[in-house]
């Protein structure tokens, strides 16, 4: 690739792969994850190399990984994730097989159960044959499996000129030892281990013939992991499995819950609530919410600060973690490879050997423009929701830092721009950061540096806020120059992005001041932090609503009309959750609520027919009867701000807000979705005081009510 797009796996290439072997939904594929280790197989448990395996530290170090029975591949019967993401169940049966001992057995004779979790670095499988048949079976079962150990960025379409060595497979009576050593001098092994020894084992495949008896069961247990350790067996697996179970539920359990009356709906709740836990990792700074699986398991910067702000309401403590760590990881030196300055934060962090090697600029790489605005913006929605003044006392230094930063970028033009420092980096540094997501209305590629729109925005609610908390620290003057730069910026994007002719926001300015005249989803970010008048406000949401842009299932990220609009591109027509959850957070603050249950009805459909999991993203194809959302081919899945999606769009409805200064909650107007008549709130924070709040549906209103707080005392304040 001459231009790697870091939120993307190039489409061509992708799509390519993916009919190198037979066709797999992204949506049934499935995902476990623990710390910095991840898998991703498809429904019958394999691993076959095709964008999947099992990844540490951003190298795959399992590309293959496939059972077979009879020198046969299985027939599937049903595949799943249990609830709390810990567990990955399959369930298989045999074609029709010879035994070992040259009988024929019919297909559905045996069932094959392949139970799956990863604890501490670990790829724990339980694999059971259980034979139904009236007589005994003697079978031949094999496991198929290679580690390539290739860069996550080799295994997204990146080419290298040269790679480091694989070392001979050291195998011995249960166990086979793969090594690769990288360029960068590191050492990465995949040791494969049974609990039984195979009756014949090479470097790629180990065959067991196991005898089952009729009515009864026979189990093997296989690890993955750094080294060989103790034989997997019984003990271990359970041991692991508990172990995984108890720290997922201990990250479930932070912050709120919600319960409706709404069985499928809470079904959906529920799943949401455990992808935001499977993909919260735990850092030395305190949880922090990894992007998506498979592409982006890491720390990204603006992902994290908006899956932090979708769940603020419910759980303030992810808000803190993501909070501390891009504090750590704030720039203090200038460098054009990794497009850091004093005071900008960070984009995203590797592990990987490409970038430990500098092949390229994502170790700690900082090519995101609206990363500092969203991380001042989530400090300040942070103290709002908390009244923490402690912990903002340690963040004030990195604020100002990145408030100076702001400052000095904006000098130039009066706005936040962006251009990339060297061909190594992104070329677009917003959240569509494909190469061609940002174009004239004619299709010209605009030449930089460029100001988005949203960015804008971003820096409109990060000095807003700033101000806020700098009166309350009593430091009035720096109070007002930033009340002054809030109110500047916003008068210049009124007066610059607004086009009389299509009254509606410019996606952004090129390097010459002239704006995109192109009408995207981008628009509806200002509605979120508030900039636009209300008229200007009103006039971007008739247009986001209407079919142009909604396309039944949620927001188009580019409207119809556009010369590059395609519903099936990455950025130019797709549906993005959290997009769409962001543009109905500004509706609701223009109080335009009713359109917000519309679009939370929309999403939650399309949940449900992706298996009450949102993907990344989805085509952007109009809605027709009787006919289900379009998946895309390489959307992540799970993503953290999909899955976060569901609670800022509840929180739309509701009309709450928690105001932690005053210890109060607020909610205006509120709405429940459509089909839900009674929803609760549980162990909801608000200060000291945790309480519960109720929702019911009475008529065509819905009144909200407190019971009993568990602690403390908690006003509520409701306006109809």
């Amino acid at each position: 690739m001459t231009q790697l797009d870091e939120r993307k796996l190039d489409p061509a290439i992708a799509l390519a792969s993916l009919d190198e072997t037979a066709p797999r939904e992204p949506h049934r594929l499935f995902a476990l994850k623990h710390g910095d280790c991840f898998a991703v197989a498809d429904a019958y448990g394999d691993i076959r190399g095709v964008g999947d395996g099992f990844f540490r530290d951003d190298t795959r170090v399992l590309s293959e990984f496939r059972l077979t029975v009879g020198g046969r591949s299985t027939s599937l019967l049903g595949a799943s994730l249990s609830q709390d993401n810990v567990l990955f169940t399959t369930n298989l049966t045999n074609l029709p097989i010879e035994s070992a001992a040259g009988r024929q057995i019919p297909q559905g004779a045996i069932h094959i159960e392949r139970v799956r979790l990863l604890w501490e670095e670990r790829l724990y499988e339980r694999i059971t044959l259980s034979n139904y048949s009236r007589e005994h079976s003697t079978i031949l079962l094999s496991l198929r499996f290679a580690a390539d150990f290739r860069d996550m960025f080799e295994v997204r379409g990146s080419t290298r000129s040269k790679r480091g060595t694989a070392h001979t497979a050291e195998i011995t009576g249960n166990a086979v030892v793969l090594r690769y050593e990288g360029l960068d001098k590191v050492v990465r092994t995949s040791a494969i281990s049974f609990s039984q020894m195979p009756d014949h084992l090479t470097s790629e495949c180990a065959d067991f013939v196991i005898a089952v008896t009729k009515r009864s069961s026979q189990t093997l247990y296989v690890e993955v992991g750094n080294e060989t350790d103790d034989r997997p067996e019984s003990g271990r697996f359970r041991a692991a499995a508990a172990r995984a179970r108890f720290g997922m539920r201990a990250k479930r359990r932070h912050g709120a819950t919600l319960h409706s009356s709404g069985r499928v709906f809470n079904d959906w709740m529920e799943r949401a609530r455990a992808d935001v836990a499977l993909l919260t990792t735990e850092l030395a700074t305190g949880p922090y919410p990894y992007a998506g699986i498979p592409w982006f398991s890491t720390a990204f910067g603006r992902d994290g600060v908006i899956s932090a702000l979708q769940m603020l309401w419910l759980n303030p403590g992810l808000a803190r973690g993501v909070l501390a760590f891009l504090a750590q990881h704030q720039a203090t030196e200038t460098s054009p490879f990794s497009d850091s300055e004093p005071g900008k934060i960070m984009h995203e962090t590797r592990k990987g050997e490409m970038v430990a090697l500098s092949e390229l600029p994502f170790g700690r790489y900082y090519g995101g423009v609206d990363t500092t605005p969203l991380y001042i913006h989530l400090a300040c929605a942070y103290a709002d929701r908390t009244g923490d003044t402690a912990f903002i006392d340690t963040l004030w230094p990195s604020l100002c830092a990145a408030a100076e930063w702001i400052e000095t970028a904006s000098r130039a033009t009066g706005f936040l721009t962006y251009q990339r420092a060297a061909e190594s980096g992104l070329a677009n540094q917003g959240w569509k950061d494909s190469f061609d997501s940002v174009f004239h209305a004619d299709g010209r590629i605009p030449k930089g540096p460029i100001a988005l729109v949203e960015v804008q925005g971003y820096v409109f609610a990060a000095f807003q806020g700033l101000a806020k908390l700098a009166r309350l620290r009593g430091e009035a003057e720096r109070a007002e120059s930033w009340e002054i730069r809030a109110d500047a910026i916003r008068q210049k994007v009124e007066r610059h992005f607004w086009l009389e002719d299509l009254n509606y926001y410019a996606l952004a300015l090129d390097g010459e001041g002239q704006p995109c005249k192109v009408r995207t989803s981008n628009a509806g970010h200002l509605l979120y932090v508030g900039l636009p008048s209300p008229d200007r406000a009103r006039m971007v949401a008739d247009q986001l609503l209407s079919a142009s842009f909604h396309s039944g299932w949620g927001l188009r990220t580019l409207a119809d009309d556009a010369i590059f609009f395609n519903p099936m591109s990455y950025h130019n027509g797709s549906i993005w959750p959290h997009d769409t959850a962001i543009c109905a957070a500004g509706l609701a603050r223009y109080g335009i609520r009713d359109s917000v249950v519309r679009l939370m009805s929309g999403t939650f459909e399309s949940a449900v027919h992706f298996n009450m999991r949102l993907p990344e993203l989805f085509c952007g194809f109009t809605r027709a009867a009787g006919e289900a959302p379009i998946a895309y081919p390489v959307a992540c899945l799970p993503q953290a701000w999909s899955a976060g999606s569901a609670f800022m769009l509840m929180q739309s409805c509701l009309g709450l807000q928690i105001d932690g200064w005053t210890g109060e909650i607020h909610v205006t107007r509120p709405r429940l979705p459509i089909g839900i008549d009674n929803l609760v709130i549980r162990h909801l924070s608000v200060g000291q005081a945790a309480v519960d709040l109720t929702f019911q549906r009475v008529g065509d209103r819905v009144g909200a009510f407190l019971a009993e707080p568990h602690e403390g005392l908690v006003p509520l304040v409701v306006r109809s």
